[in-house]
């Protein structure tokens, strides 16, 4: 008679803390936003072998750690199949929408490279990998993810994945930054130097308060990888953009006082 599997990782405070960078009531309002997603499935057919609190901390672990599921499954005393199922059925959440309700509020604009497996997602860029170009938005006042949008391959450039990602529907009535990148967009960019005609000191001074305010943006994505799943991301199909939403919901929660 084989030995009954346990798992040696559980929703406890401890492991929530250690391994998804989120504090207990953080972890409990992650949990929450999932159950009203319809987490806990259809209520028919065979159930899961996990409750829905370490399925949520599996997939969290998995973000956080980028373990494959052969390594995942004895931590949570399931099969490498069930990991897979969890994974790929559980959650696709959108971050929190920032309050559009400040009249002065600033948002900044950028792209990250995520490399990335699926040839179909990405392509070889310019950081000698093969990635895909992820767009997101951020409050500059709070560093909250607003919106992200679909991946699109590392190649295409940051203003025609911004037209393209229908993310400009968020910013209406907004002030958005964005780098020299998102030229003719719409968006604040720095003043452009141009062949001839150095910049003057008004618009040398703006460009430096320009590049202060705009370096929140880097340092949010910073942030984010600390997922490591945004260091090699094996995931295929639409696994990358669900990922993205549920590390910028995790990282909203994490600064959430």
């Amino acid at each position: 008679m084989s030995p009954v599997c346990v798992g040696v990782l559980t929703a406890e405070r401890v492991w929530v803390e250690t391994f998804t960078g989120l504090r207990g009531d953080q972890f409990g309002r992650l949990l929450k936003a999932v159950r009203e997603r319809g987490g806990e499935g259809c209520g028919w057919g065979r159930p899961w072998r996990l409750p829905l609190a370490e399925r949520v901390l599996l997939v969290a672990v998995y973000y956080r750690t980028n373990l494959t599921m052969r390594q995942l499954a004895p931590l949570f005393g399931v099969s490498p199949t069930t990991v897979c199922r969890v994974i790929q059925r559980l959650f696709a959440l959108e971050p929190v929408r920032a309050q559009q309700d400040a009249v002065e509020r600033l948002w900044i604009v950028d792209g990250t490279l995520i490399p990335v497996r699926d040839r179909s997602v990405g392509t070889s860029s310019h950081n000698c990998r093969f990635s895909a170009n992820v767009q997101g938005i951020v409050d500059a006042d709070t560093r909250l993810v607003v919106a992200t949008a679909r991946p699109v391959p590392g190649t295409t450039a940051d203003a025609k994945a911004w037209r393209e990602a229908g993310l400009a529907e968020h910013c209406r009535g907004m002030t958005v930054l964005g780098d020299g990148a998102y030229l003719n967009t719409g968006l604040v960019v720095p003043h452009r130097k141009r062949p001839g005609r150095p910049l003057l000191k008004g618009e040398e001074e703006d460009n430096a308060a320009h590049r202060k305010v705009r370096a929140r943006v880097e340092h949010v994505f910073s942030r984010m990888k600390n997922y490591k799943i945004f260091r090699d991301c094996r995931q295929r199909g639409d696994g990358l953009h669900h990922a993205v939403q549920a590390v910028a919901r995790m990282h909203n929660l994490a600064l959430a006082a």
